[in-house]
């Protein structure tokens, strides 16, 4: 079976693939789960008929919490009502990691909540639209550099304390 990231999933169609990522939602309706699934490329739908897994699995599959780290398969299909317009009618599910509950909800949380979580908030989609937006205009800006003849220069990064291994320290008058 062919592991497959979501941003590659139109070229499986009607294939059996595994995905692995991370549970984004999980919404039931009694005999069906539509499970979010992200693995950074992409947002792809699941979905989980009661009728067509054995109860172990689908009764898996209602216990996920987000965030959960998973091995999904099934068999691609096109379909315009989910996100990306592809879906995956699950068939296995691999449970990796079990994630504790996730403590940012869609209501308005301070700057300061938002900062303490901020490894989780940057997973949100505004914020991961950002940092998109933010890799693509500083990788233009380097290929155009590279592309007129500009080297690339690192410079040292000065910090205000000893970093760990550091055995030489000098004064840096500012």
């Amino acid at each position: 079976m062919t592991a497959v990231a979501i941003d590659g999933i139109g070229g499986h169609l009607g294939q059996e693939i595994e995905i692995r990522g991370w549970v984004y939602n999980l919404r039931s309706s009694g005999s069906i789960h539509f499970l979010l699934l992200r693995d950074g490329t992409g947002i792809l739908q699941a979905v989980a008929v009661r009728q067509d897994l054995p109860p172990e699995v689908f009764e898996a599959v209602g216990a996920l919490t987000q965030e959960s780290s998973v091995i999904v398969a099934g068999v691609a299909r096109e379909d315009r009502r989910a996100p990306g317009g592809y879906e995956l009618s699950l068939r296995r599910l691999t449970v990796v990691q079990t994630a504790e509950a996730y403590p940012i909800a869609p209501k308005e949380h301070g700057v300061e909540f938002l900062m303490d979580h901020r490894h989780l908030w940057l997973r949100s989609s505004r914020p991961r639209a950002i940092m998109r937006v933010r890799a693509e205009l500083e990788r233009a800006i380097c290929d155009y550099l590279d592309d007129h003849g500009y080297v690339r220069m690192d410079t040292p990064i000065l910090t205000p304390s000893a970093c760990e291994g550091t055995t030489t320290l000098f004064e840096t008058p500012y």
